[in-house]
């Protein structure tokens, strides 16, 4: 299939996703309890997205404490729950992995 098409179509869906939603002249409402869930998607995305990113290295599971990418991670955590600001705690944990890379 081409690339370019199913690139598109995925484009579509995410767009009439949220259209759906946003939209305030649409009769479409959630309840609260919807939202409320809803409110996890976020996280649970970026921990799918950055669990692997983190746990493997060159193909294989680790967890030694010597890696960047799980030195970063830590920072982030740290970070996240004593400034409780994402700004500060990206641009920190960042500035911790790439000097562990150096």
């Amino acid at each position: 299939m081409n690339y370019w098409l199913l690139f598109g179509l995925m484009a579509i869906v995410v767009f009439a996703s949220r259209y759906l939603f946003l939209e305030p002249r649409l009769p479409l409402k959630l309840n609260n309890k919807a939202l409320e869930l809803l409110s996890y998607s976020a996280p649970a995305v970026l921990a799918a997205v950055i669990g692997p990113l983190v746990f493997l290295q060159d193909g294989h599971f680790t967890t030694r404490l010597d890696s960047p990418y799980i030195i970063g991670a830590l920072a982030a955590i740290v970070l996240m729950l004593l400034t409780k600001n994402t700004l500060m705690t990206a641009v920190l944990s960042m500035g911790v992995f790439f000097v562990c890379n150096l």
